[in-house]
């Protein structure tokens, strides 16, 4: 079946889950994530003190012929974007069915997919430069393919289905069936040991899945889903006990018991097929499970490693408009006898656009060719680049609107209609702004990177950043950490960015990374510090830990700036002659972020903060916010219910071609 033309009506409510303990939520998420580290990590180096650059300088090139075949694709992709109207699916709050036809007939929905099974085979920089483009025209496209090949059927299937689902699954994808990816619940987000939705095993072998999931991107128009579902604990046909778990299913959206109950409105990304779509009943083949039962979340954390490098991809496309944007218009306005650019206070933000756009692309293309090398474990950087490039674009839109003025606030419809340009800046702001939110919001990218980052200190400290162990093991643990500290504390002490030739084969930028080593030594033996003070409850200082991980990823998108400037300069002429002062420029930015992160670590309201929380959840300053009314007030509850029984609207929204 190809791309899907029908869509969802809107009705129908969504709702979650009973109480998890906080000590079962910590141990489902821990038992699902990868604690091997069988290749090496730059970006994991970075938090232990270690500059190791070899790792990404050079920076890693494929081969000349896919290279080459790559550029042809993207040139086509070109073509194609050129002729599709961003302001039309803005409009319509659709993506037309002809552009999702004319994406198929390109290959759009198979890029990842390996051409044994009907896909273009291409590399993930290339995918990744693919969605940055396609992104341009409208963001709603870029979330419609990522949603689809980065997270969506064809890279579980890819990575963990068997020959015969990959047959049968994959050359489907390829041909344009759009899918999507179903973790998310109504009372359920990133804590997966609440997960409501259930896939009963039948007497023949088969499941009965039951549930409701939440923000279902691509859901609304999906011909395939891969929903995660617990198994409950079971004995199957043998007689043998399982313990049953957290599981991956392929699901075709027209079985018995599907149904799309609405398709969700945001304040941006307006052409987004985001829905909520109930389960009941509906009966799922177990040759349709993705590995064994149990191994759901290990699937999707897998998945979302490479699949989270989609997000900084859409984010440079944003970087790189707003670049174009503030250039033309800069120059063009004119205030007190000169162009706005020429005026300081613009021209700080116009560097700040063009130094941080330029660390996004870096970003970027270091992640996605070290991916595509597949010599180093990239989840480190995968995350870091998604945390920050998410949480810079969205600075560089509000910049944009800002140097905009009035017209950056102003809608692009509405200054096409009284005869301007159509720039749609404020719808930028709206869009970029979920980026911080999709695939692990800032919050929580923080605590997952900040758990591999200080991974090694956790395994040294032993029962001592445990909570539960007794004095007895917390001492034992005391003595095998000391040896540990014993060897690693002396390394932080000196290194090449004390020596003033360190890194000299980068010109003017070894300077800078020379600052990047010395304050990886410094960020390292500041976890330190904190692992000793707080021990067991280092972890509950989650706003300390996002400044540490904020450090690290500004150290390693300055580390991906100078390698990916000097990659330029050997490899592009025409790029490589404005690139080392693009990369100066950032990293000096950079830096000043990066000292205001370290002396916050330490100089901070963070305990008073967290004492006032409280007080305002307590009720005791709710006299506050008297003088204004609310209304949201009796509009329905905070969550809504979404019990496992058939929808009342079921049959009227049964979905048919």
């Amino acid at each position: 079946m190809g791309v899907q033309t029908h869509r969802s009506s809107d009705t129908g409510p969504a709702s979650g889950t009973g109480p998890v303990t906080e000590k079962r939520a910590r141990e489902t998420a821990e038992a699902a994530r990868e604690t091997r580290w069988d290749r090496p990590s730059f970006a994991k180096g970075l938090f232990l003190g270690r500059l190791d650059l070899g790792l990404i300088h050079p920076v890693p090139t494929g081969d000349q012929r896919f290279e080459e075949e790559g550029a042809e694709f993207l040139g086509r992709l070109r073509t194609l974007c050129e002729d599709l109207d961003g302001q039309l699916i803005e409009r319509e709050a659709r993506v037309p069915d002809e552009y999702l036809h004319r994406m198929a007939d390109l290959g759009l929905f198979g890029m990842k997919i390996p051409r044994r099974y009907g896909g273009l085979g291409l590399s993930l920089t290339v995918y990744g430069r693919a969605l940055t483009l396609v992104g341009s025209v409208h963001p709603s496209l870029g979330a419609l393919l990522s949603a689809h090949q980065s997270i969506g059927v064809p890279e579980p299937v890819k990575v963990f289905g068997t020959d015969e689902q990959k047959e049968r699954f994959l050359p489907r994808c390829a041909r344009g069936a759009v899918t999507a990816f179903l973790l998310t619940e109504p009372d359920v987000g990133s804590d997966p040991a609440r997960l409501a939705t259930t896939a009963t095993p039948t007497a023949d072998g088969d499941y009965l899945l039951d549930g409701v999931k939440l923000w279902t991107t691509n859901g609304v128009i999906a011909d395939l889903v891969v929903v995660m579902a617990r198994v409950p604990a079971h004995t199957d046909a043998t007689g043998a006990p399982r313990p049953g778990g957290i599981s991956a299913f392929v699901v075709e959206t027209n079985a018995p018991g599907v149904t799309v109950e609405r398709r969700n409105a945001f304040m941006g990304l307006r052409g987004i097929e985001n829905g909520v779509t109930r389960f009941h009943r509906v009966r799922v083949a177990a040759a349709d499970r993705l590995g064994a039962e149990g191994q759901g979340l290990r699937i999707a954390l897998t998945t979302l490693n490479t699949g989270r490098l989609a997000i900084p991809a859409i984010c440079t496309a944003g970087g790189k408009w707003s670049l174009k944007i503030a250039r033309e218009w800069s120059g063009a306005r004119v205030q007190w006898g000169r162009p706005v650019g020429q005026h300081q206070a613009v021209a700080a933000k116009i560097a700040f656009i063009a130094a941080t756009t330029f660390g996004m692309e870096a970003a970027c293309e270091l992640s996605t060719r070290l991916a595509d090398a597949g010599s180093k474990d990239i989840r480190i950087e995968a995350a870091l680049a998604k945390l920050w490039c998410s949480e810079m674009a969205y600075r560089i839109a509000d910049e944009l609107v800002q140097i905009r003025g009035g017209r950056g606030y102003e809608t692009a419809a509405s200054l096409a209609a009284r005869g301007e340009r159509a720039v749609p800046a404020e719808q930028l702001l709206r869009d970029t702004r979920i980026n911080r939110i999709f695939e692990g919001s800032t919050e929580i990218m923080h605590l997952l990177i900040a758990r591999e980052a200080v991974d090694a200190h956790l395994a040294a400290a032993g029962d001592l950043a445990s909570a539960d162990a007794d004095l007895a093991a917390k001492a034992r643990a005391a003595v095998g950490a000391s040896g540990f500290y014993a060897s690693w504390l002396p390394r932080l002490v000196v290194g090449d960015g004390t020596l003033p030739t360190g890194f000299r084969e980068f010109g003017p930028l070894g300077r800078h990374l020379r600052y990047v080593e010395r304050a990886s030594r410094r960020l390292a033996r500041q976890t330190f510090y904190a692992m000793g003070r707080w021990q067991a409850g280092l972890e509950k200082r989650q706003v300390f830990l996002g400044r540490i991980v904020d450090i690290g990823a500004e150290l390693f998108v300055t580390a991906a700036a100078c390698a990916w400037a000097r990659h330029l300069e050997q490899t592009e002429k025409e790029r490589g002659a404005g690139a080392e002062q693009l990369a100066g420029a950032f990293c000096e930015q950079s830096r000043l972020r990066v000292e205001r992160l370290f002396d916050e670590l330490w100089h901070n309201t963070d305990d008073g903060d967290t004492r006032l929380a409280a007080r305002v959840l307590a009720g005791d300053v709710a006299w506050l916010e008297e003088g204004v009314v609310d209304p949201s007030e009796g509009t329905g509850p905070w969550i809504a219910d979404a019990s496992p029984g058939p929808s009342s609207a079921e049959n009227l929204l049964r979905r048919i071609d």
